[in-house]
Order: C-alpha cells, then structure tokens, then sequence
C-alpha cells in the first residue's frame, strides 16, 4: 500500500520558469517539505549547481535528497542570510518560498492543523518550539485574542469568539482540536461554518509559528542573499502573506512604502518579473485542490538601493 504524498507542489512549471534555472547556478528552497519543488530544481542543474532547502520541521528530513549537490538544512527561513554564509554560497542565483501548509500537516491526526481529526491543540511546525495553540488559547488575553483572530483569520466577529473563549476555559481548559470546535462552532454562520472555522485554525497557527515575523524578516534577507539579476520566486496561499510579498517586490520593505532619489526615481532592489500574479490552471486545480487560492509572484534583484547616487 503506497503512502498518501507528503505535499504536491503547486505552480510546479511556472515556479521553475520563474527561477530561471541556469545549470551551473546556486539556489536555495526555503521551503522543503516533501521536496517535489527542490528535486525538479536539481533535475535541471548541471555538475557544478548547487541547491540548499530550509525546514524546520524535523518531519520533513525523511524527504532529504541524496545528491552531492544539495544540502539540508533544519531550520527556520527566518536564518537564511545566517546560514548563507555558514555555507559559503557567495550568492544565490535564485530563492523559492512556497509558503503555508502541506498535506502532510493537515493530514497528520497528531499535529493539531486540522479540525477534521480530534488532537491535542499543537500546531507547531517545529515541535520543539515552546508555544503550541494550546498556550494561546488557553493563556492569552482576551484582547490578544481577539486581535490574532481579526489580524490574521480576517474574522469579523473576532472580539465576540475572543470573549467566548475565555469563559470557556475559566470552566475547563481548551485543550484539544474538538474542545476548540466546541465552544466556536456555535458562533459561526451555519453556511459558512467550515470556512469561517478554517480562517480560525489560520490565526492560531499563525501567531504560534510567528509566521508573519519569519515571513518578513527572511524577504528583507532576500537582498544580501540574491546575486543580481537573481530571481525571488514566492508562492502564497493568503491575502496577508500576498500583501507583504507583493509591497516587498514593489518597494523592497514589507510596508510598501517606496522610496525615491533626488530626482524622483523609484529606489526599489527588484524589478517585478509579472505584474499580474500567476495562478493554477483548472487542470492543475482538480489534481491538486489547494494550489486552487495559490498566487506565484516573482521579481528579479538589480541591487540594493542607493539613495546616495
């Protein structure tokens, strides 16, 4: 019996278009979970080209490729200058990120990500991170709640669950995925239930992982780790990690906010590669359901700026 896929890559082709693969050239995948995006990029180096891919969580060293070419490394993408210079790339001709969560996460009955299964309220990419959903729950305040829940699960009755759940577990710690579904389910719309649910798993998982923070501080290490002309290829699954990816590609900060010489000229380090962002065919949507809200961005770095010029 064949084991169900660790994840299917989404946007495979036009991920690897958007690198710009050159045979003899250094690339990193900050992403490497079951490392469908990383082996094609090794099947389309020659000898002398060089791939190193990032995870933190330990699962995914089942999936490490044998190959002199390619170099693992278990940790957050929130490092990867750090570990750029820890392994002498002297620049990277191309960075992938393919962000959010994989099968194997959901579809693990032990890790939390999904209310399909009855589980401990975990959560956490690397398991041996301190916080789990389970911490958040049940020892953040109401007002950081509620503020987890409208920032990152855009949930309009954020203060109401907030307020909800903390009476809750004044009576009984919230420690598991039903436990959760329990005391939240009562006050999502009935025709949205599921999707509504869904955004509230996002916002915990979210601030237990410090998505957003690792998310921003590895796209601003992307310009000291990028050769120019280097490609930065990210996929994103939400509208927060879109607006951040889509400011920093425009301006070089994650703000947005676009700065300018003397003369008005733009000073950005990456000249957008699409304009529109690139999206999954039908096609690949029936084979593969969630690359169905994946948007592909990709820009290339011309340099840092120089406002001094």
């Amino acid at each position: 019996m064949n084991e169900p896929a660790y994840h299917i890559p989404a946007l495979l082709i036009p991920c690897m278009e958007g690198l710009n693969i050159q045979p003899n050239g250094t690339y990193i995948d900050v992403t490497f979970g079951g490392g469908g995006h990383s082996r094609e990029i090794l099947s389309r180096l020659g000898k002398n080209g060089r791939l190193v891919s990032f995870d933190q969580d330990a699962d995914a060293q089942r999936n490490i490729i044998d190959d002199d070419r390619f170099t693992f490394v278990c940790s957050n993408f929130k490092y990867l200058a750090n570990f750029a210079d820890y392994h002498e790339l002297n620049g990277a001709d191309g960075i992938l990120a393919d962000l959010g969560v994989s099968f194997h996460h959901f579809d693990d009955e032990t890790r939390g990500f999904s209310f399909r299964f009855n589980a401990d309220l975990d959560m956490r990419m690397n398991t041996k991170a301190r916080l789990s959903a389970a911490d958040v729950v049940n020892n953040y305040t109401e007002a950081q709640l509620a503020d987890i829940l409208f920032l990152y699960g855009e949930l309009k009755n954020a203060r109401k669950i907030a307020n909800v759940l903390v009476k809750n577990r004044e009576k009984q710690a919230i420690l598991t995925t039903n436990d959760l579904l329990a005391v939240v389910e009562p006050l999502l719309p009935q025709d949205r239930q599921k999707k509504e649910m869904t955004k509230v798993f996002q916002a915990l998982r979210i601030e237990v992982n410090h998505e957003m923070d690792a998310l921003k501080r590895m796209l601003e290490q992307t310009t000291e780790v990028l050769k120019p002309g280097g490609r930065l290829v990210v996929l994103t699954y939400h509208s927060l990690e879109d607006r951040l990816v889509k400011n920093f590609m425009k301006t070089g900060n994650c703000e947005g906010k676009m700065e300018q010489d003397f003369f008005g000229n733009r000073l950005t380090p990456f000249n957008l590669v699409n304009n529109k962002v690139i999206v999954a065919s039908e096609e690949e949507v029936e084979a593969n359901p969630r690359s169905r809200s994946a948007k592909l961005r990709i820009a290339e770095f011309v340099g840092a700026k120089d406002s001094s010029k």
